[in-house]
């Protein structure tokens, strides 16, 4: 088994280069020890444990040592409620592996620093100690001061601590084992871990630890994991939709598909694979792509004869085919449509739907008869991308053009919908409609015949919208309780709760009327449950479905059942009102509208665009986590000018501290598009950044 890339690369860079032995995969220190009982290495047990005071650490102890969870605090100096093991969730998320496979080497992927690496002296004195590569099949051999740079080269000082000790907690020079005294001297008290940034005071954990102002990252993963959204995979970057999202993806699907079948667009379905010649026979298309490429070189035991890619897109798989089927005009327009997943191994931080290896969407392919005719196209798709995000999921885009640096590799122009994230201030791209002109015709010879006769290359268009639209909802709407979720795409539009009564005959009075409500609501079209799971009580009901976003809570209590009467409460605004049962459709269905309207008025006015026509108002604008619209010269030389000066100047302000690509605003600023909703631009206006004519109103951001 192969280094990991990443890993080698260190390796690589600090002049590394450890025994390595591969093995079946090891669960446990007894196998590890038998795997690894001729490589002459101390076996080490790993242990991630977290407190919800104190923060989380990795401890690397001896194979045999007895960790006491209880004495851990006192032990490492710091003020914890109770330390334990962390989740297979959790441990993928802060480490990048999997169970069984953690070793000291996986602070690497800790880039946020927040986990604390303890090291057990008695191993920091031994001549090798055997470390998992990132994976439980195979085990590296580094000497402690190999072990020791390693780590510090990941930002990371390692703790070495004497475990022997009941009283030990003096952090010993990495590399040097803590000499044995008489009597152990008091250990001086290490620097308390602060409180984690943005956690709620005495959170349940059953629901959001984090605030969304406070953690917006932490917050994202808790809404997305504890509201049932998402749930992780052990490879990277590959995340589980579970039904609660797949839902709403479902929801997507049936309104973009309805809408592109009124223009003659039909569904079809090419294979996932493309072989190395036909990804690169168009040379701009597949630089676009190159770093993200997915390559299957192996089947069972034996190589491949030619690598194969998985599809970061489809162009070069669909064309060969366009080429066979379109020889007249009469084979023209050509529209097709799949549902499909795509691969792209990029290697930034994943965040589920908004950047992830593995993701779903939908890739239209058209070929038209002439610029003018593909051109309509791009336009109606970008307005149908444009109610994807406002009519259903209640959030505000802008439209507008790419520039050149920005454009689809390989195509004529890019149309866009961008999106703005309030709790972050980054801009994100929305979805994509590309004008692809002749270039990808020329390259895999698709011709026609026109009606005089004359050989032509149609005119081609590919546009694409994915699963990236259910994140952009959650983190424009969601709140400190949970999601909060649109009523057109909300899987549950509405939950009845009842409110138990120790009396026989009213509970079947109550559960009659649930079920009258229940019945009246679903005839009228509301998606609706009625909970009447005996094994909770309402208040966690209530937790439970504020949570999962669900628009309209009913609750019916005795005297509501007395009154023939409801009580409804809305998700987003937590307004209560009693309503007759008589008129309760009525006023669900007025209730649904509003919300939808509302969550996307209050969207709007979070929306933060400041025109700018000076650089000196620019950074300082972006700084305030607003998109910016400036006059522009419209030259790639200069847009990329102002990515390295906007970079420059928020360092320089911060202290030249990187940005955190999780959850900090990134600080170069980018195009996000040449809206073509344009301010006036009177003659001779210069350009913000250059000084030059400018040519067009572009707007900017700092984005995902």
């Amino acid at each position: 088994m192969p280094i990991p890339a990443p890993l080698q690369a260190i390796f690589d860079e600090l002049s590394i280069a450890p025994k390595t032995k591969d093995h079946e995969p090891v669960m446990t220190v007894e196998a590890g020890l038998e795997a690894t009982k001729d490589m002459g290495c101390a076996f080490s047990k790993n242990l991630f444990i977290k407190d919800k005071k104190a923060g989380m650490y990795l401890l690397v102890v001896t194979h045999d040592r007895k960790v006491d969870m209880k004495g851990l605090p006192g032990l490492l100096g710091v003020s914890a409620a109770g330390f334990r093991l962390a989740d297979e969730a959790a441990l993928q998320e802060k480490l990048g592996v999997k169970q069984g496979a953690v070793s000291a080497l996986a602070v690497m992927n800790d880039k946020a620093g927040e986990v604390k690496l303890v090291i057990d002296s008695e191993l920091m004195s031994a001549s090798g100690i055997g470390c998992h590569p990132l994976t439980n099949d195979a085990t590296c051999v580094l000497t402690p001061a190999q072990l020791e740079a390693f780590v510090k080269h990941t930002s990371h000082e390692p703790i070495v601590l004497d475990f022997k000790g009941a009283t030990a907690g003096a952090a010993a020079p990495a590399g040097e084992a803590k000499p044995k005294e008489p009597k152990a001297p008091k250990a001086p008290k290490a620097p308390q871990a602060p409180k984690a940034d943005g956690k709620k005071k005495d959170a349940d954990t059953k629901g959001l630890e984090y605030t969304k102002d406070g953690n917006f990252a932490e917050w994202y993963q808790q809404v997305i994991t504890k509201s049932e959204m998402i749930d992780f995979y052990d490879i990277s970057g590959c995340y589980i939709l579970r039904p609660w999202s797949y839902m709403i993806w479902e929801a997507i699907q049936s309104y973009l598909d309805g809408h592109i079948k009124t223009i003659g667009v039909q569904n079809c379905y090419f294979p996932m694979f493309v072989s190395a010649s036909k990804l690169e026979a168009e040379k701009e298309h597949v630089e676009g792509f190159a770093p993200e490429v997915a390559w299957v070189t192996k089947s069972g035991d034996g190589e491949l004869n030619e690598p194969i890619a998985i599809r970061p897109t489809s162009e070069t798989i669909m064309y060969p085919a366009f080429a066979n089927w379109i020889h007249s005009h009469r084979d023209l327009p050509l529209k097709l449509n799949q549902w499909n997943n795509v691969v792209r191994w990029e290697f930034k931080h994943p965040t589920p739907f908004l950047r992830t290896r593995e993701f779903l969407w939908q890739e239209g392919h058209t070929a038209h008869k002439s610029l003018e005719e593909a051109g309509e196209e791009v336009m109606t798709i970008l307005g149908f991308y444009a109610g994807v995000y406002e009519e259903l999921l209640a959030v505000p885009v802008i439209k507008g053009k790419k520039t050149e640096k920005e454009k689809f590799a390989g195509g004529h122009y890019t149309t866009t919908v961008e999106a703005y994230i309030p709790g972050t201030g980054r801009a994100i791209q929305g979805a994509t409609s590309h004008c692809l002109g002749q270039n990808f015709g020329k390259m895999f010879k698709i011709e026609y015949e026109d009606e005089k006769g004359k050989k032509a290359i149609p005119w081609q268009n590919s546009w694409g919208l994915t699963t990236r639209t259910i994140g952009v909802m959650v983190m424009v709407h969601s709140d400190d309780k949970g999601l909060v979720l649109p009523p057109r795409v909300a899987p549950i539009q509405l939950v009845i709760v009842p409110i138990p009564y120790n009396d026989p005959e009213m509970t079947k009075r109550q559960e009659a009327m649930c079920l009258e409500a229940e019945a009246a609501l679903k005839a009228a079209g509301v998606r609706v449950r009625y909970d009447d799971r005996k094994n909770y009580n309402p208040g966690w009901k209530y937790n439970y479905w504020e949570l999962k976003g669900v628009p309209i809570r009913l609750e019916v209590g005795p005297k509501d059942v007395e009154k023939r009467q409801v009580r409804a409460v809305r998700r987003d605004t937590g307004a209560k009102e009693d309503v007759p049962l008589g008129v309760l459709v009525q006023n669900v269905a007025l209730q649904l509208v509003t919300m939808q309207h509302e969550l996307l008025e209050k969207a709007r006015e979070k929306s933060k665009v400041e025109h700018v026509t000076e650089w000196e108002k620019f950074v300082p604008a972006l700084q305030e986590g607003k998109m910016v619209l400036t006059p522009f010269c419209d030259e790639t030389e200069w847009e990329e000018a102002v990515k390295d000066k906007s970079k420059a100047e928020a360092l320089a302000a911060a202290g030249g501290e990187e940005e955190d690509d999780r959850c900090a605003t990134p600080v170069a600023a980018k195009t996000l598009c040449i809206p073509f909703d344009q301010p006036p631009l009177p003659e001779g206006t210069p350009c913000f950044v250059s000084g030059k004519p400018a040519k067009c109103w572009v707007l900017w951001g700092r984005s995902y």
